[in-house]
């Protein structure tokens, strides 16, 4: 009988010990049901590229539908708004964007979303190279013959973005304050129609990541002049920066990181952050990233916030410079 009530004491121990580690790290348990990664833009465009390779390695390394959810609209903000509103339980990964935690936090009054107190970063997957592309029918070839043209027909050639507010729009607003140009912005819901109608001839120009446009530019569809960062491409190496091209000082990019909702337990953003880390690292990852115009990088959770905050004062210097202004409700 001792014996008995011996063991059965050791066995409530136990069990009471399991529940309390089971509460007091939530990862033990975690993931046991899908997870959703938000991709503030339509589908087919360059977020939901990197978001899509990221979940189908993240499904096999967690074992556990990871699902791309494709939520647009406002620049990306309606997206990001949902992930800053969801349950900070593991199960919601918000794709974070130049356009969503740089510009359009500068730009709305009233954003339903704090970039800073309303998330937890877990890791920048990677940089993006911005091409300025044109549809072959402008009578351009450079930079300097652009500018040239620009100033001959003043707002007659139309510049598309993937909305108002995102990053294509913005680097169009300091492209035009840094050369003193006029042109028509013609604001989307996202890339994919904007693409459809830029390589119909319906537009001029977009400033767009290579993972969108290259697949265009290497078909003779879009003819790409030059690269909006502070270095060459390793993609376009033969195309000149907008910089050099005459634009000194001229640096605009696009990012895709991962966020979490703010309260998400610090053992899952570390896991989240460990495996993107080893899936970017992945060789067949890093070249099909390398192949779109993507600087993998891959860093800690520190690191990435320390990067979103510089990326948000400069683009509230090129905002306010531009006059750019958005009265949202």
């Amino acid at each position: 009988m001792k014996l008995g009530k011996h063991l059965l004491r050791i066995a409530i121990s136990a069990a009471a010990a399991c529940m309390s580690l089971a509460t007091a790290s939530p990862a033990l348990a975690w993931p046991n049901k899908p997870i959703s990664i938000i991709v503030p833009f339509t589908a087919g465009g360059s977020t939901d590229t990197v978001a899509r390779i990221m979940a189908d390695h993240l499904s096999k390394r967690l074992g556990q539908p990871v699902v791309v959810e494709n939520k647009a609209g406002a620049g990306g903000t309606l997206g990001t708004t949902a992930g800053a509103k969801a349950a900070p339980d593991g199960y919601t990964i918000v794709v974070a964007t130049s356009s969503t935690m740089g510009v359009s936090p500068n730009l709305y009054k009233n954003l339903q979303y704090d970039p800073v107190k309303d998330f937890t970063p877990i890791t920048l997957l990677g940089k993006a190279t911005i091409l300025l592309a044109l549809h072959p029918s402008v009578k351009a070839n450079t930079v300097q013959e652009l500018i040239a043209e620009m100033k001959k027909r003043p707002g007659e050639l139309s510049f598309a973005s993937g909305g108002v507010g995102s990053i294509s729009h913005l680097v169009g607003e300091y492209f035009k304050l840094e050369t003193g140009v006029d042109m028509l912005h013609v604001p989307y819901r996202g890339d994919t129609e904007m693409l459809t109608d830029l390589v119909g001839g319906r537009l001029s120009l977009a400033f767009g990541t290579g993972v969108a446009y290259l697949p265009y530019v290497k078909k003779g569809q879009l003819k790409a002049i030059a690269v909006a960062d502070a270095q060459r491409a390793k993609i376009a190496p033969d195309l000149p920066t907008i910089s050099e091209a005459g634009v000194p000082g001229f640096n605009a990019i696009q990012y895709f990181g991962f966020l979490a909702p703010a309260g998400t337990p610090d053992d899952i953003v570390r896991r989240l952050q460990k495996e993107s880390i080893e899936i970017l690292n992945l060789p067949e990852v890093k070249e099909k990233m390398e192949s779109m115009g993507l600087e993998v990088v891959g860093n800690t959770s520190q690191e990435f916030s320390a990067f979103l905050e510089e990326d948000y004062k400069k683009w509230g210097k090129i905002i306010k410079a531009s006059g750019t202004r958005i009265d949202a409700k």
